[in-house]
């Protein structure tokens, strides 16, 4: 408790606008904090026996990783945006093709010249993006640029990173803050676009007795067995929503009630979508929050991909 208070008087920076501490005195006295640029709804304070992850999950699908490239045919800006700012950012410069008044057979060399260029360009670049996306873990990707250089990019792509990739208009030389914005609206828009589609396919998976399953129990059951790739839990599922008592007294041993918080002094109860999303991160699932709550009414809220079915 000391070193949490002294943390928060002395080494939070101005400029942050939400802080998560995770504490254990007995492991070793671990102590690992995270300040981020966009805040928390309100103060709260958890005693658990494991992380409690709700509040970041949902904060890491408002603003999940992504890298965006804006080029020209010869600069490039590469930026990595995750948790409301900037991650890693680097510049690319090509070789500049100086233009010059020529004819005939003069005229065909200089625009292969010209094209080689760009090609070249291209081809850096994307080989720049690529480690980028490996080191950082980026899983989205904007491209933005020239109508010449976007082609030439997306000849360059590696298979894996096609699905990736959204296009859209940018100015090269737009600022740091604009860039954010205009990018992140770009991802939320393609996101209510493709969430729907998620969640017909969750569905249809689930008719089929494919690999999918809706509903509280039988996804906390196939989380408890590692059978999940990803699970999806409806916005209306709020961090307070509290357990079900007959999911309480299953998984009780595992989670005491935390304490603490700016609203009361009674012991906050542990609540469901931070049990399903702790189960997730344990076994390395995906976890995707769906704002519109009337796609999930009929599951409870819940449902989940599946790796293999028993």
């Amino acid at each position: 408790m000391e070193r949490i208070v002294s943390y928060v008087t002395d080494e939070i920076d101005p400029a942050a606008n939400g802080v998560a501490i995770f504490a254990c005195w007995g492991a070793q006295k671990f102590f690992e904090a995270i300040q981020l640029t966009s805040p928390f709804h309100d103060n709260r304070v958890y005693a658990y026996n494991q992380p409690h992850l709700y509040h970041l999950a949902r904060l890491d699908e408002q603003y999940p990783r992504y890298a965006d490239l804006l080029t020209d045919t010869n600069t490039a800006r590469i930026f990595v945006f995750g948790l409301g700012h900037v991650i890693d950012a680097e510049e690319v410069k090509g070789k500049k093709v100086h233009r010059v008044k020529v004819g005939g057979w003069s005229q065909a060399r200089y625009q292969r010249r010209v094209r080689n260029a760009h090609q070249e360009h291209a081809k850096e670049v994307i080989e720049r993006l690529a480690r980028i996306v490996r080191e950082d873990q980026v899983s989205h990707i904007i491209l933005a640029g020239d109508s010449v250089v976007i082609p030439l990019l997306q000849e360059q792509l590696p298979p894996e990173m096609v699905s990736m990739v959204e296009v859209m208009k940018l100015d090269i030389h737009a600022s740091e803050h604009d860039i954010f914005i205009a990018t992140l609206e770009q991802l939320q828009e393609q996101e209510v676009k493709t969430v729907a589609e998620k969640v017909d396919r969750l569905m249809h998976q689930y008719r089929a007795r494919g690999l999918a399953v809706v509903g509280l129990h039988e996804t906390l059951e196939a989380l408890a067995n590692g059978q999940v790739e990803e699970v999806l839990i409806s916005g209306a599922l709020d961090g307070s929503h509290p357990l079900p008592e007959e999911v309480e007294a299953i998984f009780a041993p595992e989670i005491p009630d935390s304490e603490g918080g700016t609203e009361s002094d009674e012991p906050r109860q542990a609540s469901l979508p931070d049990l399903l999303v702790t189960k997730a991160k344990q076994t390395g699932a995906t976890v995707t929050f769906i704002e519109d709550a009337t796609l999930l009414e009929s599951t409870g809220g819940v449902g989940a991909f599946l790796r293999w079915r028993m």
